[in-house]
């Protein structure tokens, strides 16, 4: 069964043609052009800003026009993200998902459903012919996964919409009205190679398996970091055997939990059994520590051709010792809401090449101060190693309004159709409505959307069931939305 076969299949059917067009953040050339002509196909009004979001209003239908106007608005792009076995052009090939059960995966890459499934329900609702609705306005933002550049550069009096409907959350019981802002942090270090002596052996030791997610809604699982479990086997091994590191390569984008990392390195002949030893004992204590949360992690050391060149000791002493000493994971957990991470870090990328050190991070936070705060610690232990550091995109939060209007008629709504109250909350993600609060203060707002399971890894899945109940529920909510007041 394909998923175009699947109900509601107009929805899934839209997901299907967004997934077929490449859409990694930075590079949305391509998925703007197919919703400008998405839009223009079905004789919308379909207007591009000066950063690339797309904005398709569609006038009400008959006897709805005296309703407030909904701003529905969901991402363009998608983390691309694959396992290292699977062969895949995400620049050439659509994403080929398939039917699991009760889910929707793809085949060894991420799925798309964050936030291809919020962008394909609101397409179903511009192209419907025969579902009652309010004046539209849909909103598809750019880059929302590396830098919020598109909700950033949106304009005021753009938008005229009196409630915003963001499709970009993960669990179909929860109503999200706050988020936590971000920073990425990048550091650069020079380092000096010299030439690799003879006599020793070339390694390739690798760190795979882990199962990596979203770095803000899933930091609190305790995942291992594969950044940090590699510096943790190379951590002071030139003074305990004499290992020489030439090269790291560790994780991808900053948004995603690492899940692979190699090391080149090189050990003297003689002090291999010293290696083998010391190497196993910390392998060991690792895979114990994580067994329970990372059941597939492996960490092997092959052998590899001898590498030219390697960091000098006193650098690669540095260099291991401000990793460890880098924050990672939850830093704090919120004292007033339970449950949720307050601020946290994550160590996204390590790539040591060519006496070039760089990391990227993305550092989170409710609050601004608690962002800054370990931004600031990231920074001191970098600059204390000698290393160039910047920070760039600074995003805000979203600050929770309880009072809110468009709540209280979404709670009651959920409760008439399914019985129940839905979970109110704010995420430790990042989402867009905080900064598009800042370009339309008097904007209400609430995010909503179908189960997602790991985000931004290759084990993302959407729930079907949970996708039918996003969809009646964001219809009751559209066909419900009350008159201007």
């Amino acid at each position: 069964m394909s998923i175009r076969q699947l109900e509601p299949t107009a929805l899934w059917n839209h997901f299907a043609d967004l997934n077929e067009v490449p859409r990694p953040s930075k590079h949305e050339e391509r998925v703007i052009a197919f919703m400008q002509n998405f839009g223009r196909s079905l004789g919308l009004e379909t207007h591009t800003d000066s950063v690339g979001n797309v904005i398709i209003k569609k006038p009400a239908t008959p006897d709805m026009e005296g309703r407030k106007t909904i701003v529905l608005q969901g991402h363009l792009d998608m983390v691309h993200q694959k396992n290292n076995d699977t062969v895949f052009d995400f620049d050439a090939e659509g994403i080929r998902s398939y039917i699991d059960g009760d889910w929707v995966k793809a085949q060894g890459t991420t799925l798309g459903a964050d936030n291809g499934i919020g962008v394909a329900s609101i397409m179903t609702l511009l192209a419907s012919q025969d579902i009652p609705h309010p004046p539209l306005e849909a909103l598809f933002t750019i880059d929302e996964e590396t830098g919020m550049t598109g909700a950033k550069g949106l304009v005021e009096n753009l938008l005229t919409g009196d409630v915003l409907l963001n499709l970009d959350s993960e669990e179909d019981n929860e109503l999200t009205i706050g988020c936590a802002g971000g920073l990425n942090t990048n550091t650069t270090i020079r380092y000096a190679e010299e030439a690799a002596s003879p006599g020793h052996t070339g390694l390739r030791i690798s760190v795979s398996g882990l199962k990596g997610g979203h770095s803000g809604i899933e930091i609190h699982l305790g995942r291992g970091n594969a950044n940090k479990i590699m510096n943790r086997l190379l951590y002071g091994m030139y003074e305990r055997c004499g290992l020489r590191i030439a090269s790291v390569d560790g994780g991808g984008l900053r948004n995603a939990i690492p899940r692979e990392s190699v090391a080149i390195v090189a050990v003297p002949e003689d002090k291999m059994p010293a290696f083998q030893t010391e190497l196993a004992q910390r392998s060991e204590d690792i895979l114990r520590e994580f067994h329970s949360v990372e059941p597939d992690l492996r960490i092997a050391a092959e052998p590899a051709p001898q590498p030219q060149k390697v960091m000098a000791s006193a650098d690669q002493t540095n260099l291991t010792r401000t990793i460890a000493a880098m924050p990672n994971g939850v830093y704090r957990m919120s004292p007033d809401i339970p449950g949720l991470v307050e601020t946290s870090s994550n160590l996204a990328r390590v790539e040591v090449q060519g006496g070039v050190f760089t990391t990227l991070s993305l550092q989170r936070s409710s609050i601004e101060s608690g962002k800054a705060e370990i931004a600031q610690a990231i920074r001191a232990a970098f600059e204390l190693a000698g290393a160039e550091v910047e920070h760039s995109g600074d995003y805000p939060g979203w600050a929770p309004n309880a009072a809110s209007p468009l709540l209280a008629r979404m709670v009651s709504t959920y409760e008439q159709l399914f019985g129940d109250k839905p979970h109110v909350a704010a995420c430790h993600a990042g989402l867009e409505c905080g900064i598009i609060g800042t370009h339309y203060p008097g904007m209400d707002m609430i995010s909503f959307g179908p189960t997602i399971r790991h985000p931004h890894s290759p084990d993302e899945k959407v729930h079907i069931a949970s996708v039918q109940k996003f969809w009646k529920y964001l219809l009751a909510i559209v066909q419900g939305t009350p008159e201007r007041g």
